[in-house]
């Protein structure tokens, strides 16, 4: 399985390759004054405007670094009806690709209840990686911030 990776602070991670629909250089986002945690703003995303969370900011309490390797990943965020979203994820060092098989990793015997999103691990010659599942990054209310239907009669 190809599995982008990324990191977080010092520590490496990765998300399913068959997630991501594509990653884009760090680009000029619309912030909101008062926004929830981690949610970093908009962009345009081929003419249409996309959430971005910092999964820095959200995760370690500090907004990632701009670098030339920081990029939004895009993904398919599916709400609880299912129905796709699309939504950028902004972290730094998103440049490289690695294949696993999915066993490889393993679970790391911590209770991570608040922090349901992390997988199980795989250790290399360069220390840990973690998985991350997407899906479960965002809490209920965050998703329903980010994915709120536009009312009708109301532009």
């Amino acid at each position: 399985m190809l599995f982008l990776m990324f990191q977080l602070g010092k520590d490496r991670y990765v998300l399913e390759a068959n997630r991501v629909i594509e990653v884009l250089p760090l680009l000029e986002l619309k912030r909101f004054p008062e926004a929830l945690r981690g949610v970093a703003g908009i962009f345009n995303y081929r003419g249409q405007p996309v959430p971005a969370i910092d999964l820095s900011q959200l995760t370690l309490g500090e907004p990632a670094s701009e670098r030339l390797s920081t990029r939004i990943i895009v993904i398919h965020y599916p709400d609880e009806t299912g129905k796709r979203h699309h939504l950028g994820l902004i972290a730094e060092h998103a440049t490289e690709m690695i294949r696993r098989e999915p066993g490889e990793f393993i679970e790391p015997g911590l209770n991570l209840g608040n922090a349901p999103y992390l997988g199980p691990v795989l250790m290399d010659g360069n220390g840990t990686i973690q998985w991350v599942h997407e899906q479960r990054l965002i809490s209920n209310r965050v998703r329903d911030v980010l994915f709120c239907e536009t009312l009708e009669g109301i532009p």
